[in-house]
């Protein structure tokens, strides 16, 4: 109705003949562009429409209460592992399978917001819950070909002064991995700098020192037919990354890192 009274009154101070007013009024209010001889509406779309991800929130909160299930051994990719671990904590007690979760859902909700389509490997964080073991971990998004699975955890080594990050992708190895070695290592190096770019540094503790390391003991990584990676956010008992791990604030802005990590991956 406000459109039509303005063009109206336009057509009321220059004279306009109510024919042109007529077909002036009609045109419709929303944005329009070109297509041949007609117009379109102008669609906006996600920048992560159709695109799958799966976030693996390391551990369980209640491992430690199920030592029988959790030490039961399962496939890790040609040997096997115990079913899952306990994690670590920051000295103050901040379990690591809490803060992976808290993580976790963070970046979930922020791809979500983007357009994809995510799946979590757990849907708690609760002592009376274990597992899932880390051959389901391994499996999961090959059933929905996703475009990958990040797992998050982080680290708790006692070297004296350890701190950063740092991303681990599965080695090229037949028949296991072969297939995810190039598009895994391409995922680790834009989490890399996705977290580089919030202000994170990578683990001084780590051979390299570069931020990335290889191994084929994961069965999280060897049990993937989609690129994959694990990311250990920081060091827990470095008293001042605790602190950063320990604050939403902190927290948000590893989930931002990654976010952006996920985003350079997927262009």
């Amino acid at each position: 109705m406000l459109r039509r009274a303005v063009v109206l009154l336009l057509a009321l101070v220059v004279g306009l003949g109510f024919d042109t007013l007529a077909a002036l009024a009609a045109q419709p209010a929303d944005p329009l562009v070109e297509q041949g001889e007609g117009r379109a509406r102008v669609e906006t779309k996600e920048p992560l429409s159709g695109r799958t991800i799966v976030i693996d929130p390391g551990h369980q909160l209640g491992n430690h209460n199920y030592p029988a299930q959790i030490n039961r051994p399962v496939p890790a990719g040609g040997f096997t592992k115990p079913c899952n671990t306990t994690g670590t904590a920051t000295n103050g007690g901040y379990p690591e399978a809490t803060f992976a979760w808290q993580v976790s859902r963070l970046v979930a909700k922020r791809l979500r917001d983007l357009g994809a389509t995510v799946r979590l490997t757990r849907h708690s964080n609760r002592q009376d819950r274990w597992g899932p073991c880390v051959d389901a971990r391994g499996r999961a998004g090959n059933a929905i070909d996703a475009d990958l699975k990040l797992s998050i955890h982080a680290d708790g080594s006692y070297a004296a002064g350890a701190r950063g990050f740092h991303v681990i992708v599965p080695p090229d190895r037949a028949p296991w991995t072969d297939d995810i070695a190039a598009p895994s290592m391409r995922l680790a190096r834009a989490v890399r700098s996705g977290l580089q770019g919030a202000d994170f540094v990578v683990a001084n503790y780590i051979a390299g020192g570069d931020g990335l390391d290889v191994r084929s003991d994961l069965g999280t990584l060897n049990l993937s037919d989609v690129p994959t990676a694990m990311v250990e956010l920081g060091n827990m008992r470095s008293a001042a990354e605790a602190r950063v791990m320990t604050s939403p604030k902190g927290r948000a802005r590893y989930a931002r890192g990654l976010v952006a990590g996920v985003r350079d991956f997927l262009g």
